[in-house]
């Protein structure tokens, strides 16, 4: 018979099942959050799975056959050995037995051939070395004497960045150049991936792959690579394909090889795809005769039919999903120049600046030239230029006139009337990303006294002017102001030969004039006879 419990067991049995129900709510919720972070970091995995994916290349667009990166290989050194060009960063690179000098002198000319030609490195880089031979002798310069060095070079950052390099070695690293790559990218300011590794090969012998601008062209053509060439994804590969063919024994002479021929051969207008050493290897090359042949078939009549399940070539398997491939369809006139792909560059930025040349006679009767230093960072660092500053557009040609007299008269602590500065002409300077025109203007001062500069101003003569650290634009202004200044003063040579032709001039006048006066014809000799028997 069922009895009903007392009343301290019932409160014991609701306490015990509100414990059991709050244990079992707790239990679940835990169970919950690490379900939601199991779920959490397996979508983490993935992506990252993903992403690693993306940025790896299909067999397309690498090498998978060991044996055509052996033969590859081959070829290209094979080709090297033969053509290349006697450079001097080379010669020492081969010859100097110092490693931190090795290793320095391929620094400097890694640096001088960012963005800059061959053939107009090799007069600066044999001065630079014969000047400082050593990263010791570097550090002891000072950065006006690296500016004067590297004025015309263009780029001038990169002078500086030399110099405060060399001064760190000595400064921090006791001398010595670093020898890794790792290294290289860490102690040397301005040595980025592809500098170091460069270095690294080069210099150092170590095994590593180096990508530029002429690398990525013959990479992006060998393997068919028609993405955006400064694309994270295709930069990866780019880097893990060169990794991947780089000779172990002569990484140096590989990447070396790899830079010549896309300078030379793979050119980026008309490349010589006839005296590719490595043509046989080039899906480009390959798909561009296939094209040929084929539409020289269909002009003779001779086209076969082919099932559209067989390609003609090997194609890219992810072609529509793959990073690589290109989102444009091939044009047949471009041929192997449809790679690389390069994204649209931004139109220049337009900048007008006013600038004058300001010019005293000197104590020794020679012409000096005012010119002031611009700021230690950013374009022209450090250089010396004309007096200047930006044009303003809202502003007239006077105001214009004005605004360039009282920057004038701020430099040299004087005033003079405005009406002495003469408008001369324009030049344009064109920099990697500034369409530059220079407003030049002129005035001459007949006070010598001129002395009580501001700071980072300074007089030069003309032949110091020449050898001081300046920009390629204040040559073109100088040289517009002395074709101008020709034109309203003849040369000395041209002052003769123009009073000589006035001369000549005046005496065949006056051999007409004095015919005019005798207002008859020539007498004949028999005349005079006849006079003298009368």
């Amino acid at each position: 018979m069922w009895r009903e419990p007392k009343p301290q067991y019932n409160r014991f049995i609701k306490l015990h099942w509100a414990l059991l129900k709050r244990h079992i709510s707790e239990s679940i919720s835990d169970a919950r959050v690490k379900m939601t972070r199991n779920e959490n970091s397996k979508s983490k995995r993935l992506k990252t799975t993903v992403k690693q994916e993306d940025i790896s290349p299909t067999s397309y667009h690498s090498f998978s056959d060991a044996a055509e990166v052996i033969l590859l290989r081959s070829h290209l050194l094979n080709w090297y050995d033969k053509e290349k060009r006697e450079l001097p960063w080379r010669t020492l690179a081969m010859t100097e037995e110092d490693l931190n000098i090795r290793t320095y002198a391929v620094w400097v000319s890694e640096i001088m051939l960012q963005q800059t030609q061959v053939a107009t490195v090799i007069n600066y880089y044999n001065k630079w070395i014969k000047r400082w031979p050593t990263v010791q002798d570097l550090a002891a310069a000072t950065l006006e004497e690296v500016n004067q060095m590297w004025a015309g070079l263009g780029y001038y950052s990169r002078g500086k960045r030399l110099h405060e390099g060399a001064q760190k070695v000595v400064s921090e690293l006791k001398g010595q150049m670093p020898h890794t790559v790792e290294n290289l990218m860490k102690q040397l300011p301005g040595v980025g991936r592809y500098t170091a590794a460069a270095i690294g090969s080069i210099a150092l012998g170590q095994v590593t792959g180096a990508v530029d601008g002429n690398v990525i062209r013959v990479l992006c053509r060998l393997r068919a690579i028609g993405a955006d060439s400064t694309s994270p994804a295709v930069t990866e590969a780019l880097w893990n394909i060169v990794n991947l063919l780089v000779e172990p024994s002569r990484p140096g002479d590989f990447n070396q090889a790899m830079m010549e021929l896309g300078a030379r051969v793979c050119t980026p207008k008309a490349p010589l795809c006839s005296q590719c050493p490595i043509k046989s290897h080039c899906h480009s090359y390959q798909k561009f005769n296939h094209t040929q042949e084929q539409n020289t078939k269909k002009l003779v009549g001779k086209t076969r039919k082919r099932s559209p399940s067989v390609p003609d070539i090997e194609e890219c398997v992810g072609s529509g999903a793959c990073l690589l491939c290109p989102s444009e369809p091939w044009e047949n006139e471009l041929g192997v120049m449809n790679f690389p792909r390069k994204p649209v560059k931004k139109p220049p930025r337009v900048e007008r600046t006013l600038t004058c040349l300001v010019i005293r006679r000197g104590g020794d009767g020679q012409d000096q030239y005012l010119l002031t230093q611009r700021p230690n960072k950013g374009l022209l660092a450090g250089l010396w230029q004309f007096p200047s500053l930006l044009e303003v557009e809202s502003s007239d040609i006077e105001q214009k006139r004005a605004l360039l007299c009282n920057e004038i008269c701020r430099i040299l602590g004087t005033g003079f009337p405005e009406n002495h500065v003469h408008f001369v002409g324009e030049v344009v300077h064109i920099f990697s990303h500034i369409h530059q025109t220079y407003v030049v203007y002129s005035v001459h001062l007949n006070d010598q006294s001129c002395e009580n500069l501001s700071e980072n101003a300074q007089w030069l003569s003309r032949s110091a002017l020449m050898e001081a650290a300046v920009s390629t634009g204040v040559k073109k202004i100088l040289k517009l102001y002395d074709s101008v200044n020709s034109n309203k003063h003849p040369t000395t040579n041209e002052t003769k030969k123009k009073k000589t032709n006035d001369l000549k001039n005046n005496v065949i006048s006056r051999g007409k004039n004095s015919a005019a006066k005798n207002d008859s014809k020539q007498l004949s000799l028999m005349s005079f006879f006849k006079n003298t028997k009368k």
